[in-house]
């Protein structure tokens, strides 16, 4: 095998300590021309769907990656920034942010940096990146709440088989999930409850989560407990009775079974109903996407008001928001135990008042 090659090192170089924040992916411009290497390489991975390669390399190259880029595309360009795509902006802005937060913690020397499974900029590279910063120890954080073998796995996939061409390989540390994290639970309820003063509350709170297919929960995925334990948790923590809300899954691909109730079938019945109110949010996404974007914000609503519903809400993502910022914090945290040291309360406390004693300014 041949080896990467070595970032130019010196003895007494400081050790970094590397936090890399991975999303799932998306194309570097909503056109079919970019979207369909981004689906070519999303749709191939074996972790994503599970059928025969020969069978499904045939579908896929003859007749998804044909039709579908241009479809996509266009449902890109109807969610794009002026930045670019809201995935890549929004956990940009995280990793970035995190920098900051964590360096309010700590004095010992951590870079963080973000990455997408899918798509630019790659796992590989920030990897890399990291490396060339002679970051010895690096904590990799997927940012599903929810772990599956077909979102989270992949992450983990690409992180160790770069780091099979690496002669000196850092330490790593994995975050699996954190669909139950306080902080993130918390998190969640402020956003509900802060959209809810600004625009009143609903009759229904739907939470829709992204569908994987029912034979991954028969084989073992716990994907779908994990889902319903964050709705349990997130009601309870904004008072919420078991009427008031309803866990669904969105994103159905193919014809297979998949888990649940679909979130499509699901507004379409609370039409019928003519509920006069339904907000919908998006538990198992950190950032806003083109799954909730487009899918629930826009053909959610179309779904549900065709159907005979009347209002229709849909409550952005967690994005950059501060607690949200603050619960990334506490995770990485916990997790970078013996890594960096992270003074308590106290001892921060005592330092800014050594400082301010000595002129800084507050």
């Amino acid at each position: 095998m041949t080896y990467q090659t070595e970032p130019a090192y010196t003895h007494g170089t400081t050790q970094n300590t590397g936090i890399l924040l991975v999303n799932l992916g998306t194309p570097d411009a909503p056109t079919a021309q970019a979207v369909r290497p981004y689906l070519k390489q999303f749709l191939g991975d074996p972790r994503v769907v599970e059928i025969p390669k020969a069978i499904w390399w045939l579908i896929l190259n003859a007749l998804i990656l044909n039709l579908r880029p241009k479809k996509s595309a266009e449902k890109y360009a109807s969610v794009w920034l002026k930045e670019g795509s809201p995935l890549r902006v929004y956990t940009e802005k995280q990793a970035k942010l995190l920098q900051g937060y964590l360096g309010e913690k700590t004095r010992a020397p951590f870079v963080v940096d973000f990455a997408m499974t899918y798509g630019n900029p790659s796992i590989p590279d920030a990897l890399r990146r990291l490396r060339e910063q002679n970051c010895q120890r690096i904590l990799i954080l997927p940012l599903f709440p929810q772990y599956a073998a077909s979102s989270t796995a992949p992450v983990f996939d690409q992180v160790f088989s770069t780091l099979q061409q690496m002669r000196n390989q850092p330490a790593i540390r994995t975050i699996k999930h954190f669909h139950d994290h306080p902080a993130y639970i918390q998190a969640l309820a402020a956003n509900i409850n802060d959209y809810w003063v600004q625009h009143g509350r609903p009759e229904k709170l739907l939470m829709s989560f992204h569908g994987v297919p029912q034979y991954t929960l028969d084989k073992g995925d716990p994907y779908h407990c994990e889902c319903h334990k964050t709705g349990r948790l997130l009601a309870e923590a904004l008072g919420l009775t078991k009427d008031q809300y309803t866990v669904s899954f969105q994103s159905r691909f193919g014809k297979a079974e998949w888990i649940k109730p679909y979130t499509t079938a699901t507004l379409l019945e609370l039409g019928k109903q003519k509920m006069r109110r339904v907000d919908v949010v998006c538990p198992g996404f950190v950032a806003d996407c083109l799954e909730t974007l487009e899918e629930i914000a826009m053909e959610g609503k179309e779904d549900f008001q065709h159907a005979g519903g009347g209002e229709y809400h849909y409550i952005p993502c967690l994005n950059d928001r501060n607690d949200w910022i603050h619960a990334l914090t506490d995770m990485v945290t916990d997790n970078l135990q013996g890594w960096l040291e992270i003074p308590d309360t106290g001892e921060l406390e005592q330092s800014r008042l050594r400082a301010r004693a000595m002129g800084a300014q507050q």
